[in-house]
């Protein structure tokens, strides 16, 4: 094949070292090329040294996989000097029985120096740092659901049904009863007092829930998991907080984005720090969306169409974009979100509706940051409109299953003159 760079070189990365194989023209003149492999640490001052040596063999082009987190060291102290891009490791697999470091390298150095490779997408360094606040908060955030349920769990040892009364067992009212029972106040009448605001009319119900065996065993449990979800709390706030003043730069791509309905703030701040706001880099809205992986992919053999499972995607992205789709889901007809989630929920499933949902929401995204506009929606009626012949046949099924006829007559515009 055509060698597109004459000079190029690969990395096969791992915790303690990698094998970094150069290949370059052969000094004899000839077609063949010349290929050397050398072993470095993954230490600062080793890959130094493999930098100082990449740059004096005059390489054009650096490819490394993407495995787990040790790439990131190389990458970043390579980036500013060379040419180095990222590549997914499955679409760089090596052949069956030739499985070392060193042919990984050399095979990985081959691919690369004929163009076989595609560049994965490494944001810049502020939209890095960005995804490690918002990652790290989910990441909290999901430690704190976790958290609540382990105390749900301890109550139920207790025979404390409190969660089947209240919505929310660590709201205002919840919090105050917990406190009081590891207090060790055991009057579940005086616990039931404790109900505020909408949870008044609830306290007969309280004083059943209340009513359990909980003791000094429990309540020791139940104070470290509230003084646990007090520091993951805390955490989360101050990570909002840097957050937001790292965000500032894109105030306006924020305001467009809550503009989508199911979007809030904080799906509005993942979205921009996975994608990094900027939409030039993704050519169309479906090059995005198949890079989330909220696209179907397609698996065609002699002929047949077969199931195309998406790809995983972006999973921080993924999950971000399932909450919004969750959100606009239970809008119903009043928006287009959640039209389009009722029309396609019966035939697909709640799940592939909720995809195809995300698909839509990205979609959306992807001409808002590019046109610099706001989301226009097309309305809870859009479907009816857009096929009123389909809407009336729905309404004549729906009318036969109950045993009836229906009969539909346009509205004539008639003037009507009241009584002077």
């Amino acid at each position: 094949m055509d060698v597109l760079h004459e000079r190029c070189a690969a990395l096969d990365i791992g915790k303690k070292d990698l094998k970094a194989c150069v290949r370059t023209p052969s000094p004899s003149g000839r077609r063949s090329r010349r290929q050397e492999t050398r072993t470095f640490a993954t230490t600062t001052n080793a890959l130094l040294e493999l930098r100082d040596w990449l740059i004096s063999e005059q390489v054009t082009l650096v490819v490394m996989e993407a495995t787990g987190d040790y790439w990131r060291g190389a990458f970043y102290l390579l980036e500013d000097c060379l040419n180095v891009i990222l590549v997914n490791a499955a679409h760089a697999k090596g052949l069956p029985g030739r499985k070392t470091d060193v042919a990984d390298a050399a095979w990985l150095c081959q691919l690369g120096e004929c163009g076989l490779l595609k560049a994965s997408f490494v944001p810049p360094e502020p939209i890095r740092h960005l995804r490690d606040l918002t990652r790290y908060r989910s990441t909290l955030a999901a430690e704190l659901g976790r958290e609540a349920q382990r105390l749900e769990k301890e109550l139920e040892d207790a025979g404390i049904k409190l969660s089947a009364v209240a919505i929310d067992i660590l709201g205002v009212s919840g919090r105050a009863m917990l406190t009081a029972l590891i207090d060790g106040e055991r009057d579940v009448h005086a616990l039931a007092q404790m109900a505020k605001a909408r949870m008044r009319p609830k306290i007969p119900a309280l004083v059943e829930a209340l009513t359990g065996n909980f003791g000094e065993h429990h309540a020791f449990l139940c104070r470290l998991h509230l003084e646990r979800i007090d520091q993951l709390k805390a955490a989360i706030a101050e990570l909002s907080t840097r957050i937001e003043e790292e965000m500032r730069p894109f105030a306006r791509q924020l305001e467009l984005l809550e503009t989508i309905p199911g979007v809030g703030r904080t799906t509005a701040e993942v979205l921009i720090a996975e994608t990094g706001g900027d939409m030039s880099r993704f050519r169309t809205a479906g090059h995005l969306a198949s890079w989330a992986g909220v696209c179907p992919g397609h698996h065609e053999s002699a002929g047949k169409h077969k199931s195309g499972r998406r790809r995983h995607g972006n999973r921080w992205l993924g999950a971000a974009l399932g909450t919004a789709a969750m959100a606009a889901s239970r809008t119903r007809d009043t928006t287009y979100l959640g039209a389009r989630y009722m029309r396609l929920m019966p035939r697909l499933g709640k799940k592939k509706a909720l995809v195809a949902l995300e698909h839509s929401t990205l979609t959306a995204v992807w001409h808002m940051l590019t046109q610099d506009t706001a989301f226009h929606d097309l309305g809870g009626d859009y479907y009816a409109k857009h096929d009123p012949e389909r809407a009336l046949r729905r309404i004549t099924r729906q009318a036969n299953a109950l045993g009836l006829t229906v009969r539909f007559e346009p509205i004539e515009a008639t003037s009507t003159h009241l009584p002077g």
